[in-house]
């Protein structure tokens, strides 16, 4: 194994790149230049195992060295996975066991520089070689445009998909993030410039606010984009996957509250969607 250096200046803080390389939507984002529907399965704590895996369950499982939230995540590869599982030692995991992978952050005056450090096998070093400044420039991207992210799979047609997001009488079935909360009422423009507005309350009555916002973009089964009253943009992508709906959106945070609530919040609301759209047996 040889080890090999790949960097790039970020402008953004380290906290926005730290949040952009290790949370689970945005991770898979980046890696995604590595293999399509790359993910990883871990608590992201010093000391634990992490599976670095494919689609289809073949992938790597490492430990985390080191995890220094904002400055170093530090990676010792042990192995690979087959079919989600870890595999016994031999000659393909030996030329791997010991390799590290370290990610490092240092801010200077408003720019990250991520530094990453990375021990690879010979025979897969060209690949790297040409992967690595792809992902890295995913991860500037995505930090220098920061926001969250919430993602749902949908065992429902784009056509269904669609009518349930747009429609008030189905917004107002699916827009609240958890059971002592419902949405009450709903106007939809859709239409570039178009308004709309959804009422969204406390079952008993002791608060309720508009969520509302203008369109900036409107493609029919593919795209939503609007700016919602304080000035924070929205972007909801929708695609068609053999029969079901991969819906993504991607959301400027606000500052009260924490990103990871904010995310669990709107998470939370659009498992609430994928809940109502496959629950229904026809749109009417």
């Amino acid at each position: 194994m040889k080890r090999f250096q790949f960097s790039i200046a970020i402008d953004a803080p380290a906290d926005k790149v730290w949040w952009t390389l290790w949370n689970d939507p945005s991770y898979r984002q980046w890696a995604r230049v590595f293999h399509e529907g790359s993910y990883a399965v871990s608590d992201w704590k010093q000391g634990s195992k992490i599976h670095f895996l494919a689609p289809g369950g073949d992938g790597m499982f490492s430990i985390i060295e080191e995890c220094r939230p904002g400055e170093v995540m530090k990676f010792k590869h042990l192995g690979v996975v087959k079919d989600f599982k870890e595999q016994p030692e031999n000659d393909e995991m030996k030329q791997w066991s010991g390799a590290i992978e370290m990610y490092t952050l240092t801010h200077s005056g408003g720019t990250t520089t991520l530094l990453v450090e990375i021990d690879i096998v010979e025979s897969h070093a060209d690949f790297f070689n040409e992967t690595f400044p792809k992902a890295l420039q995913a991860v500037k991207q995505l930090a220098e445009n920061f926001a969250l992210i919430v993602t749902a799979q949908i065992q429902a047609p784009i056509e269904k998909v669609w009518a349930c997001w747009t429609s008030p009488e189905h917004i107002t079935k699916w827009c609240q993030a958890s059971d002592d909360w419902h949405a009450p009422y709903a106007e939809n423009d859709l239409s570039v410039g178009g308004k709309f507005k959804t009422t969204m309350a406390a079952k008993d009555g002791s608060v309720s606010f508009d969520f509302e916002g203008a369109y900036t973009a409107v493609e029919p089964l593919k795209t939503i984009a609007y700016t919602l009253a304080d000035d924070r943009k929205v972007r909801i992508a929708f695609s068609a996957q053999e029969g079901e709906t991969r819906v993504v959106e991607t959301f400027e945070p606000e500052n009260m509250n924490s990103w990871e609530m904010q995310q669990a919040g709107w998470q939370a609301i659009l498992d609430n969607f994928k809940k109502h759209a496959e629950g229904l047996t026809s749109i009417v």
